[in-house]
């Protein structure tokens, strides 16, 4: 949903103490010698690895980081290979590969330091394939359910925070759908279905910006449903959370022509 900076991104991860690395030879050599899939020293694999990923070759430096789990599973460097790995893959918008790695990570070292990063990963892999609001929306709800897995978890992490801005924009999304189809069920005539996808967005996301227009359609559809006592409650809660907003004054115009023994109680 963002534009982001690869390069800012490296240097926040780099930030976590998963990313942290001691010396050793880097692979120098052509394309072909460090992808090649032969045996190395861990110190020297890894140092291709981030050879790669420090030049911008970002696929390349997750195979090579999974090849070190690959042939070194129970070095030390393993463990930072795993959440580098799903680093790279995100850098490189391959978030399926980035979802996978983390969530290896996470199932083998569960209560590594760096687990509120590797959540994180799977949050923003998912938060970055959300799609408008006229598509399926999968993604945004897997998204949904990922930051606020991370925000359970790891409330006071560093990545909480981001996490938290990330959550209201996604349920703003989301409430954005359930307006998009309510509004197409009213161009049909099917006031009820509008109505009960309306009563989603003021009952589940009340606090996005979609909810002064829900209560105005709703205020719509209860009245072309002949029920114009539920109108002029949804009106009431209009006005008294949003009196100065368009909503209210086209909610009132409203019940003033179609309703007016009921506007006036």
């Amino acid at each position: 949903m963002q534009t982001r900076s690869p390069l800012k991104l490296a240097i926040f991860a780099l930030a976590t103490g998963a990313l942290v690395l001691t010396s050793g030879c880097g692979g120098k050599g052509g394309k072909n010698r460090d992808t090649a899939y032969v045996a190395r020293d861990v110190d020297t694999l890894y140092q291709a690895a981030k050879d790669r990923l420090d030049r911008g070759e970002t696929r390349e430096a997750a195979a090579l980081f999974d090849e070190v789990e690959r042939q070194h599973p129970y070095s030390p460097w393993a463990r930072r290979a795993q959440l580098m790995s799903a680093f790279s893959y995100y850098v490189a918008r391959d978030y399926s590969k980035s979802i996978q790695s983390a969530q290896r990570f996470l199932s083998i070292h569960p209560g590594n330091r760096d687990a509120p990063y590797a959540y994180y990963l799977v949050a923003i892999s998912y938060y970055e394939q959300i799609s408008d609001v006229t598509r399926d929306q999968k993604v945004t709800q897997q998204a949904q359910t990922a930051l606020n897995e991370l925000i359970r978890r790891y409330p006071t992490s560093r990545f909480a925070a981001d996490a938290r801005l990330k959550l209201d924009l996604v349920n703003d999304h989301l409430a954005g759908k359930e307006m998009t189809i309510g509004r197409s069920y009213q161009r049909q005539g099917k006031w009820l279905a509008a109505t009960l996808r309306f009563r989603t967005v003021i009952d589940t996301y009340q606090t996005t910006s979609h909810a002064p227009e829900a209560l105005y359609r709703l205020v719509e559809s209860y009245l072309s449903l002949g029920i114009p006592a539920e109108a002029q409650k949804a009106a009431a809660v209009l006005g008294a959370n949003y009196p100065g907003s368009e909503w209210y004054e086209r909610a009132y115009r409203q019940m003033g022509r179609y309703a007016p023994a009921t506007a006036a109680n």
